[in-house]
Formats: C-alpha cells, structure tokens, sequence
C-alpha cells in the first residue's frame, strides 16, 4: 500500500506519459501489463497507480519503491527495455521523475 508522507523513506516515481484517445486505452493495457506481469515483482517495488485525465491524452503513473537503486535496476532490465520500446510506440513521449516528497496534506 502507498503512502505519500514526508517521513516515509521511500523513493517517488512519477511518469507522464502523452498520448491520443485513439491509443490511450491501448497504452492503458499495455503498463497494466507491465505492472501486472513484471514490475510489481521486482524487488523494492512498494505500490503503483494508473491516471488518465478525461480526454484520454495524458496518462500519469505514480510509483513507490524502496529505494532509487530497485527503480533503476528494473527500468535496465531486459524485460523492461523491451516493453518500453513497445509503450514509445503508443505514445509521444513519456518521462519517469524520481521524486523526494516535500509535503503531504490529508
């Protein structure tokens, strides 16, 4: 489970990815995929979340590791690199930020 707190020592990932309605659902498959098949079972992996805003052009991930290097290793991995060719190809680009959190409300 997630949570976002300035006192929870975990490393912050937040991809934006931009895309079209006509490949939005399709880019949506392809990281629930991902997430289900291979990136939830790589060690440090802590939660992920999918968002799409409502006219399907932007799809934001919001993911918790436990620290930086367990990000890093499986973005590198060989899995990783082949599904991320396929997810550039359904979309115009995305970006993965690491992230330190500041503050939190609520």
């Amino acid at each position: 489970m997630q949570t976002i707190s300035k006192d929870n020592p975990v490393q912050t990932v937040i991809t934006t990815f931009e895309t079209s309605p006509g490949t939005c659902q399709d880019l949506l498959d392809a990281l629930t995929g991902a997430y289900n098949d291979f990136i939830s079972k790589q060690p440090g992996f802590i939660a992920a979340s999918l968002h799409v805003n409502d006219a399907q052009t932007r799809i934001a991930n919001y993911s918790q590791w436990t620290r930086r290097e367990d990000f890093q290793a499986m973005l590198r991995s060989d899995e990783m690199r082949a599904r991320n060719r396929k997810i550039n190809d359904l979309c115009r680009s995305f970006e993965p930020v690491m992230y330190d959190v500041a503050a939190s409300f609520g």
